[in-house]
């Protein structure tokens, strides 16, 4: 569990340096799934940095595609490209995009950034897993805020009725969207019974407690005839306190001197 969270830590390091390079970006997002993504990289995921392209590997689906930075910084962590890259995000002549590009970044399973599409490919790779009787798991991050796209309950509906018990989603639930609290701009509460309603199994938790998101994860690939929605409770902007829990850190890449006060504190020096 140590090994994770030091992960963890400098994945959301990486997402601060990124942006502050790139003077653009989703930091409060993308540092509120950092614990999730080390929990699935490197230690859930049936995944192999050196062959990107295995036909049986575990795919994995960015749905709330703005988050691409804490993405790019696991893959690179495990391997599948140049630290260096991350040097690069958003600029032209590198792969590093401001959104997940599956033909040109290794490891990206899906090309994501339209809100409610991530999850509704998701659910088309998990068919076709089924229909070509792979043993491979499809999992899905999909933020709050995106609960307010129709074509995620489409998905939803549709996954439930081919019984895809090889789809796992996951919620970052930080209950801030771009323009401010989720309850005030569209209620899309109670999520667990309306899930559930739809035919999921749904559990929660702690979406930084990588003990519960590890055990809760494997309790999920054990579910049968059924798909799983995970509502991981999390901090937007996790790691960084002035960015915790503040919506105006959606969209917005820290100043030198915001991002050497980040860095700081993720390295414990204050």
């Amino acid at each position: 569990m140590s090994d994770l969270k030091e992960i963890a830590c400098r994945i959301r390091q990486d997402i601060i340096e990124m942006l502050l390079k790139a003077k653009s970006g989703h930091p409060g997002g993308s540092l509120s799934a950092a614990d999730i993504l080390a929990v699935l990289y490197f230690r859930i995921m049936n995944i192999d940095s050196a062959n990107p392209g295995w036909s049986e590997r575990d795919r994995f689906v960015l749905s709330k595609g703005h988050a691409a930075p804490v993405l790019y910084a696991a893959l690179a962590e495990k391997g599948y490209f140049s630290r260096e890259e991350l040097q690069h995000l958003r600029q032209t002549g590198h792969f590093l995009q401001g959104h997940p590009d599956m033909k040109k970044v290794p490891g990206v399973d899906m090309s994501t950034g339209s809100l409610g599409q991530g999850i509704s490919a998701a659910v088309g790779m998990a068919l076709a897993g089924k229909m070509d009787q792979k043993t491979y798991k499809v999992y899905c991050l999909v933020g709050d805020g995106e609960m307010n796209e129709g074509l995620v309950w489409e998905a939803a509906m549709a996954a439930a009725h081919y019984k895809l018990d090889n789809l796992i989603g996951i919620l970052d639930f930080n209950g801030l969207q771009i323009d401010g609290e989720t309850e005030k701009v569209m209620n899309s509460s109670p999520l667990s019974d309306k899930w559930g309603a739809f035919g999921w199994n749904v559990l929660e938790v702690d979406g930084h407690d990588i003990s519960a998101l590890t055990d809760t994860l494997e309790a999920a690939k054990q579910v049968q005839g059924k798909p799983t929605m995970i509502i991981a409770k999390t901090i937007k902007g996790k790691g960084v306190s002035f960015m915790e829990n503040q919506a105006g850190w959606h969209g917005n890449a820290p100043s030198p001197e915001q991002a050497e006060a980040a860095l700081a504190e993720l390295r414990g020096e204050n």
